[in-house]
């Protein structure tokens, strides 16, 4: 029977693999694709024509070197052996490929391969996977743009309110709810008290979509915790860049992946073991 759990673990992982590859995607091209839809409207509504633009989503056009613009060939997408058999290198341009790419592949294996490790081969693995992927994805999207697609974290939220109804997760359905509401209230309480005491704005709306969804998916009990997990990685996270000297223009660090890796830190090891690790 163990060797049968690692069988299908190491197949979650190699699946896990291939989901990380289609992250990369995701990552890169949502954000792109919220800023034509932006551009379109506003042209709609100022009355002017819409800028011409190719097609452009998650699937059109296909992958291609940013540099010279070298279609990638499948056995070019391969995820990780691709990359180490490229030498991070485009194979036209000889431009270095970021090594991000792999990492996500590889983090996403790992994450699918635990879920698969812990729960089996069942419909709960399964959400958790769906879970992960999704943070990973709203992580980098967030840290790269400050910006927390409604298209990732609205499906995260109903996913876990789901979730507990069908009995994937151990949540109660009430918990679950109350989960969701406190999760958004609390940060937009914290928000609106921000604001109101500095005029200045300390978070997105982002930021509270999801909380909720975290508070969906562990419920409401788990939503101190995974609080003070986040402010402690980005407590630490920011000093460190602020000591390298690498904070963005203005300061600014995102909270949502904070946010997120709190809320992977819960699904590894629960929400009670956060406390116990800071101490409380």
């Amino acid at each position: 029977m163990p060797d049968a759990i690692w069988i299908q673990a190491a197949v979650g992982g190699l699946f896990g693999l291939l989901v990380g590859s289609f992250l990369n995607v995701v990552i890169y091209r949502l954000p792109k694709m919220m800023e034509r839809q932006w551009a379109a409207e506003c042209a709609e509504f100022t009355g002017q024509p819409a800028p011409e633009q190719e097609r452009f989503n998650i699937v059109v056009p296909r992958s291609r070197c940013q540099q010279c613009g070298h279609q990638i060939r499948w056995y070019e997408n391969i995820p990780v052996l691709s990359y180490l058999f490229l030498g991070g290198k485009c194979s036209a341009c000889k431009t270095r490929i970021s090594p991000r790419y792999p990492l996500v592949e590889i983090a996403t294996g790992a994450l699918f391969l635990y879920c698969v490790w812990r729960w089996g081969w069942t419909w709960t693995a399964a959400a958790w996977c769906g879970f992960a992927a999704t943070l990973v994805a709203l992580t980098l999207i967030d840290w790269d743009t400050t910006l927390l697609p409604d298209d990732l974290t609205l499906p995260l939220l109903w996913s876990g309110l789901l979730a507990a109804l069908l009995g994937w997760t151990s949540v109660p359905v009430d918990s679950a709810i109350w989960g969701a509401v406190a999760g958004y209230l609390s940060l937009w309480l914290v928000y609106w008290a921000f604001k109101l005491t500095t005029g200045k704005e300390g978070m997105g709306y982002g930021d509270f979509k999801l909380f909720a969804a975290l508070g969906a998916w562990f419920g409401w009990q788990a939503l101190v915790p995974i609080a003070l997990m986040a402010s402690v990685i980005g407590a630490v996270v920011g000093l460190g860049m602020k000591a390298m000297s690498a904070l963005r223009e203005g300061g600014v660090v995102p909270f949502g992946p904070f946010l997120a890796l709190g809320g992977l830190t819960a699904m590894l090891f629960g929400p009670q073991s956060i406390l116990r690790v800071i101490g409380l």
